[in-house]
C-alpha cells in the first residue's frame, strides 16, 4: 500500500521509538554498572587486571559498533546458541558503552587534585574508602556532563541494531519507507523523532558544563 496518511507514518514511527528508548535506557544503565566496575578493575593495582580491562576498552572503541554486533549475533550462533535480535543488540551496546564510559569515568577520576588522595592517606582511608568518600563524589560531580553528554551517542548507536533485525525507529522507517515508497517524507520524520530525542540531552549536557566551570 501507498496510501498511507502521514498520521499513520508517524504514529508507527512513535511506536518503533519506544523500543528504541527501551535499548537506549538499558544499555546506559547496564553498560554504566558494567563500566563502573571496569573502573575500578582499571585502576586496579593488580596489574594483569588492569591490563585486561585496558585491553576490553581498547577493543570496544576501537572496532565498529556494527562489527561487534554482527560478531554476537552470528558468531554465537556459529556454536549452536540461538539468540534474538533484542538480546544481541543488548549485549552489544551494553559493552559498547561500558568501554565508552570506564575510559570518560577513569579521565574524571584522574582529574581529581593528586592532594585529595594524599588527604585521604593522611587520616588512615583505605583504598575503596578513599575512592568512595573522597575521590568518586568530585569526580561524579566533573562526569555528570560527558556522560549525559554520551547518551546521545547511545542514543544514536541504537539504529545500528537494525542490521541484525532488531525493529527500531531506523528500521521502522526503513519498513515504512518500502511500503509507502516516500523516502523524504519517512526519513525526515525519523530525523525530527532523534532530533527531539537526542536534542534535549544535547542542551543539558551543555548546560550542565557551563555550570560546572562557573562553578570552579
Amino acid at each position: 500500500m501507498t496510501d498511507f496518511s502521514v498520521w499513520v507514518i508517524f504514529s508507527n514511527l512513535l511506536l518503533a521509538t519506544r523500543w528504541t528508548i527501551a535499548l537506549s535506557l538499558i544499555a546506559f544503565v547496564a553498560g554504566g554498572v558494567v563500566g563502573l566496575a571496569l573502573l575500578f578493575a582499571r585502576m586496579s593495582k593488580f596489574r594483569p587486571l588492569a591490563k585486561f580491562v585496558a585491553l576490553y576498552i581498547e577493543f570496544f572503541q576501537g572496532t565498529p559498533l556494527l562489527m561487534q554486533l554482527f560478531m554476537l549475533f552470528f558468531g554465537v550462533a556459529l556454536f549452536g546458541v540461538e539468540i534474538s535480535p533484542w538480546t544481541a543488540a543488548s549485549l552489544a551496546l551494553t559493552f559498547w558503552t561500558s568501554a565508552f564510559l570506564a575510559e570518560i569515568w577513569r579521565g574524571c577520576v584522574e582529574s581529581v587534585p593528586r592532594g585529595q588522595w594524599e588527604a585521604g592517606s593522611s587520616v588512615a582511608l583505605s583504598y575503596m574508602e578513599q575512592m568512595r568518600y573522597v575521590i568518586l563524589p568530585q569526580a561524579m560531580r566533573i562526569a555528570v556532563p560527558p556522560t549525559v553528554g554520551f547518551s546521545v551517542q547511545v542514543i544514536k548507536g541504537t539504529a545500528l541494531a537494525s542490521i541484525i533485525g532488531f525493529v527500531e525507529l531506523t528500521r521502522a522507517g526503513t519498513m515504512l519507507n518500502n511500503a509507502t515508497f516516500r523516502p523524504f517524507l519517512v526519513y525526515s520524520l525519523v530525523g525530527l523523532i532523534y532530533f527531539c530525542l537526542c536534542y534535549p540531552l544535547s542542551f543539558a549536557a551543555k548546560r550542565l558544563e557551563r555550570r560546572l566551570n562557573a562553578a570552579r
